[in-house]
């Protein structure tokens, strides 16, 4: 029985020996893996605690800034009662302004102004020959004296039937009493009342001709004096004091009465008092009045201001830009200044009640709203929403949020918060 134990046992060695050598090449196969896997497990541990660590790191870095004392500038904020200033662009025109047109047809025989000429009222610029203008005068005239003595004759006829009149009336007087005493016959006495009938019409048609020979003279002296004022239009003048700007004709051009198709003769400006339009925006007219001072400022003459005063408004805004127009008059004597010039107008807009000036740069805007930092105690922010009033730039106006009596901080950093310490600097 050991015998067949102990060959059974020889046949099965044989076997386990190559399962042996089966199993030891897989478990080599399946090493790499594994080491893999732990250096992935232990770059992926390392990678998290770094992480972890870092953002531990920014924590308290981002908390031991927000509890650092935060250096800033600092300014006293001002109540302001007195006027706003504003600056504005306006232009410059002069106070009359003029194109001449012809009133009379013909050519220019004379012309005495030119570009740049200075004049005075009535100077003769121009002279226009209308020789058939001329003509229609002198036949009008000779018409009208014509008038006048047919008028002349209607009355000398009217004297002629009142006389007539008064004949007829004594002879049928006489023929009345004749017939009376029988001394006439009766039918001489109605004859006599019918002349008197008769004379009388004549004479009311006498003294109606009058009445027509006056009302041809009228019309005739007007048609005179019409053609009389067309003839003095030959001769153009100048309409007021001033410097002529633009000259279209010359001598020998043909000109005429007609201002809808005809080109200007001159074009005239009258430049020793300036008139200047700005126009003013909704949120300032309120304060504007005629008589305020204004300055006007020329860019090519700087450190020059001229002196002005608002003349006239237009008392209404226009309902597209919502702007008010504005004239400043601005005297002119040395006519240093010239229609048509770009100028910035600089007015005192009066206040109507007293507000807080801040400086622009201390306004946050945020989901808020306009906010400042106004700084308590000496070192600590509290952020304050306001309501802006006006804004000039540089500086606003404050309605709503402060009283006036404020520090607040200049240029903070967007992520200031109420509670913050700071230090102020110069």
């Amino acid at each position: 029985m050991s015998e067949s134990l102990q060959r059974r046992a020889r046949e099965l060695a044989p076997s386990s020996g190559a399962s042996a050598t089966k199993t030891a090449p897989t478990r080599l196969k399946r090493t790499p893996f594994f080491i893999a896997a732990l250096l992935f497990a232990g770059v992926l541990a390392l990678g998290v605690t770094r992480h972890v660590e870092r953002d531990q790191d920014a924590a308290v870095f981002q908390q031991t800034r927000a509890n650092a004392v935060l250096h800033v500038r600092a300014a006293k904020v001002v109540k302001q009662a007195g006027p706003a200033p504003l600056e504005l662009p306006g232009q410059t025109l002069a106070i009359e302004q003029a194109r001449l047109f012809a009133r009379a047809t013909g050519y220019i025989a004379e012309r005495r102004a030119d570009i740049g000429t200075k004049i005075k009222k009535g100077d003769l610029l121009a002279r226009i020959a209308a020789p058939e203008l001329d003509q229609q005068y002198a036949q009008a005239q000779a018409q009208l004296a014509l008038s006048k003595a047919q008028l002349s004759q209607s009355k000398a006829q009217v004297e002629q039937a009142r006389a007539n009149v008064n004949l007829a009336k004594a002879t049928y007087a006489r023929t009345a009493t004749l017939v009376k005493q029988n001394y006439e016959s009766k039918q001489n006495n109605d004859n006599a009342a019918a002349n008197v009938e008769t004379q009388t019409a004549n004479l009311s048609a006498a003294q109606a001709g009058v009445e027509v020979a006056q009302a041809n003279v009228a019309a005739q002296q007007a048609t005179v004096d019409r053609l009389k004022q067309l003839t003095e239009f030959e001769a153009v003048t100048a309409p007021f004091k001033g410097v002529v700007t633009a000259r279209n004709i010359d001598v020998g051009d043909l000109v005429s009465a007609d201002a809808n198709g005809g080109t200007p003769l001159f074009s005239v400006a009258r430049d020793d008092v300036l008139r200047v339009q700005v126009a003013v925006p909704q949120s300032e007219a309120v304060g504007l009045a005629d008589g305020l001072e204004a300055g006007i400022v020329i860019p090519e003459t700087p450190g020059k201001t001229f002196k002005g005063r608002i003349a006239r408004n237009a008392s209404a805004l226009d309902p597209v830009t919502r702007t008010l127009l504005v004239e400043v008059d601005v005297p002119n004597p040395t006519g240093e200044l010239r229609p048509g010039l770009f100028v910035r107008v600089v007015l005192e807009v009066p206040r109507a009640r007293p507000l807080v000036s801040v400086p622009a740069q201390s306004i946050l805007f945020g989901a808020e709203g306009a906010q400042v930092a106004t700084i308590d105690d000496g070192d600590v922010i509290r952020m304050k929403k306001i309501v802006i009033a006006r804004d000039f730039g540089t500086t606003v106006d404050v309605e709503q949020g402060l009283s006036g009596d404020e520090t607040i901080a200049l240029d903070p950093p967007a992520d200031i918060r109420d509670g913050r310490k700071v230090s102020i600097r110069n």
